[in-house]
C-alpha cells in the first residue's frame, strides 16, 4: 500500500480535507419516510427517499448562528402540495433553489420530535439524529400529492402564509428572507393519492 508522506501538519490537514471533501461540506443528511394508511390501518403506500437541502437553509442556519432569537422558528411545519414540475407520476427531481412549494395544499406543525442514537433507538437526550414527524388525518391534505417541504414560517398559524416571491427556477439571493416563510428542505415524489378517509404520516430523519 502506498503511504502519503507529509512535511508538516498543514499538509496533513489539507490532505484529509480533500479525502473527505464531500462529507465535510454536506451540512446534514436527510431521509424522508412517507406512509399512507387506510381507515383500518392497512398500509396503502410507503416511500423512503433522501431529501434536498435548499440554499435558503444555509441562510437560515447563518441567521441562527448570528442570533438564535432572530428567526421566529426553526423547522416548525411540514407543507404538502400537488405542484411538482414534470410528470405527476414521475416528477422532476427537486432542486436546492426551491423557495416554496409550487402548489401548496396544506401545512401542519410537526406532532413529534424524537432524538435517536446511532442504533436508531429513541432516547431522551439530544443526539445528532432527529426525527420530525407530521400526521395528516382523514380530512387533511386531501389531493394528488407529489411535493412537500419543511418550513420555518414567520407565523405559527398554519392559515398565515408568507411565500417567498421567487418561483423556481428564479432565485434572487438579494431577497430579504426575513420577510417570508423559509423553505428548508424540499422533495418531489411519485403520486400519493390522499383521500378523505386515509391517514398520511411523514417523518423527516436528519443526521448531522
Amino acid at each position: 500500500m502506498k503511504r502519503e508522506k507529509f512535511t508538516n501538519r498543514q499538509d496533513q490537514v489539507a490532505f484529509h480535507l480533500g479525502q473527505h471533501e464531500k462529507e465535510c461540506w454536506a451540512p446534514y443528511q436527510g431521509l424522508v419516510i412517507l406512509e399512507l394508511k387506510d381507515q383500518n390501518g392497512n398500509v396503502i403506500q410507503r416511500i423512503e427517499k433522501p431529501n434536498v437541502v435548499t440554499l435558503d437553509a444555509g441562510i437560515h442556519a447563518a441567521r441562527l448562528f448570528k442570533d438564535k432569537s432572530e428567526p421566529n422558528f426553526g423547522a416548525l411545519m411540514l407543507a404538502v402540495g400537488t405542484g411538482a414540475s414534470g410528470s405527476a407520476v414521475s416528477p422532476d427531481a427537486p432542486n436546492s433553489k426551491q423557495r416554496k412549494l409550487n402548489n401548496e395544499v396544506e401545512r401542519k406543525a410537526f406532532s413529534s420530535v424524537t432524538f435517536r442514537n446511532a442504533s436508531g433507538v429513541a432516547v431522551a437526550y439530544p443526539t445528532n439524529i432527529i426525527d420530525l414527524t407530521c400526521q395528516f388525518t382523514a380530512s387533511e391534505a386531501v389531493g394528488a400529492l407529489n411535493e412537500m417541504g419543511i418550513l420555518s414560517p414567520i407565523s405559527s398559524n398554519t392559515a398565515t402564509k408568507n411565500h417567498n416571491p421567487n418561483a423556481y427556477p428564479t432565485y434572487d439571493p438579494t431577497v430579504d428572507v426575513t420577510n417570508y416563510d423559509v423553505l428548508l428542505n424540499y422533495l418531489t415524489f411519485g403520486l400519493v393519492s390522499k383521500s378523505a378517509s386515509s391517514i398520511l404520516t411523514i417523518t423527516w430523519r436528519f443526521t448531522f
